[in-house]
């Protein structure tokens, strides 16, 4: 009974961390549409989660000793690197088209470990790149010569390559005796996170007016503190704590299918109070791109000695689909 309650209780976290991940591009498009730096939204949003997160460092504080590299490569790539590209590809791109480009990660991850690694790949994890790719033509309308903005595309590749980068750097050690506590990582990324942008966006030049004033949000006029509170709270600090939790609860894999619901949600929510609709043809694309990502997270081992194809052993990739560390995502 108790571990059936367990088990109900992490899928309900893991569902709220997914819609709360979901909603964090709705929240920012307005914000940026407003008069906003897409970089300073970044800043406002990593700074100020870093903030109610600072006594979960202080916690944690032997991980300054024990994981410097890994504090600054979740730091950089998962925190800074994604949240800029993605923040700066939805000023160009619709929210729920380039969260599907972000769903490459498991696929190039794969590739990583083929061609760059030199290990083999099983067919099913081949199967799951070929799906997502094909999938992401479908949603980009390759027929068409690229029907969105092609900057904002590769922006939102850019920050799949940083899902990539922080996926390597934290299988580095992922079977030590002693892991790294996720909610640890996640304080002291944010942090780290916080201090790198501070140098990038330069917040001291934001036009601080936009956020004592109102952004409209599918034809309704919102406060833009609202809109910040949102992303700060729910999509960052909550989306993370109860991602983190449920993963505790559930196992990565079953975490890493209900995640992909982030990227359903965020393409209902834009359609719904962005107007951003997405045709038939790029809808069944979103759909390829998830089921790929999801068999390429599933067939993609930890590296070891024991393990030498890649793929045949159903492990998740090296901190789960969205870029978990035991629960700690990497996606917006």
């Amino acid at each position: 009974m108790h571990a059936s309650q367990g088990r109900s209780a992490g899928l309900g976290l893991a569902l709220a961390s997914a819609f709360a991940f979901g909603g964090s591009g709705v929240a920012a498009k307005p914000l940026i549409e407003a008069g906003l730096d897409p970089l300073h939204v970044v800043w406002l949003r990593v700074a100020g989660a870093a903030l109610v997160m600072l006594p979960v460092a202080w916690r944690h504080r032997d991980l300054l000793r024990r994981k410097p590299g890994l504090l600054t490569g979740f730091g950089l790539l998962a925190v800074a690197g994604v949240q800029a590209f993605y923040f700066a590809s939805i000023s160009r791109i619709p929210v729920g088209v380039a969260l599907l480009v972000e769903y490459l990660a498991p696929a190039l991850v794969l590739g990583w470990v083929r061609f760059v690694q030199r290990r083999p790949v099983t067919r099913a994890a081949a199967l799951g790149v070929v799906l997502a790719v094909g999938g992401l033509a479908c949603v980009v309308q390759v027929w068409s010569g690229l029907s969105f903005d092609l900057l904002g595309l590769l922006l939102a590749l850019a920050a799949a390559c940083c899902q990539v980068g922080y996926f390597v750097l934290s299988d580095q050690g992922a079977d030590e005796a002693e892991p790294a506590d996720p909610l640890g990582v996640i304080a002291y990324g944010l942090l780290i996170g916080a201090l790198v942008l501070t140098v990038i966006a330069r917040p001291w030049g934001m036009d601080t007016s936009v956020l004592a004033g109102r952004a409209d949000l599918g034809g309704s006029s919102v406060p833009a503190w609202a809109l910040l509170g949102w992303i700060v709270l729910i999509a960052t600090v909550l989306a993370y704590v109860t991602g983190v939790v449920s993963v505790r609860r559930l196992s990565p894999q079953v975490a890493g299918v209900v995640a992909c619901l982030e990227a359903v949600v965020a393409t209902v929510l834009a359609w719904v109070l962005l107007g951003e609709h997405l045709d038939a043809p790029q809808l069944a694309g979103g759909a390829l791109v998830l089921v790929g990502a999801f068999i390429a997270q599933s067939t993609a081992p930890r590296s070891s000695p024991e393990e030498p194809v890649a793929g045949s052993d159903g492990a998740g990739l090296p901190a789960g689909h969205e870029g978990q560390l035991s629960g700690g995502r990497t996606t917006p």
